[in-house]
């Protein structure tokens, strides 16, 4: 394993968490949306990855293989007054849950950070075996 390929790895983890801190901002920014006029509310969305094994080609690292929504039924509040309310007087809000939302956040967070320092501390390996070189 070349020391190069760390910095594929490392890269492909940081941009999967991007995209996982992409997402969780979309929740989280919808997490009190009603139902708009077709009656459908926001679904939350997850970010699924995928690891990829060291192969012939190097190409060890992590991908996002889909980005699927969250089946679970929206929030339902009795509010007749509401211009969204049904026949019934309810209004549906996304099924968004702002807690678990903020944990995912934070834990995407720290894995970017994580990577990002992967990825300091392989360069300043190659830049001290460099100047090992010229000594």
């Amino acid at each position: 394993m070349s020391m190069f390929n760390i910095f594929h790895i490392a890269g492909s983890a940081v941009s999967a968490q991007s995209q996982r801190l992409n997402t969780v901002a979309t929740n989280l920014a919808n997490a009190d949306t009603a139902a708009g006029p077709d009656g459908k509310s926001f679904k939350a969305r997850q970010v699924v990855f995928q690891t990829l094994p060291m192969g012939d080609h190097g190409s060890a690292g992590v991908k996002v293989t889909q980005v699927r929504e969250d089946a679970t039924a929206g929030r339902r509040v009795h509010d007749p007054n509401n211009p969204n309310a049904d026949g019934n007087g309810y209004v549906t809000y996304s099924n968004v849950n702002a807690i678990e939302e903020m944990v995912n956040m934070i834990s995407a967070s720290r894995s970017y950070q994580n990577n990002i320092e992967v990825m300091n501390t392989a360069k300043s390996l190659l830049l001290k075996t460099l100047q090992m070189g010229q000594g």
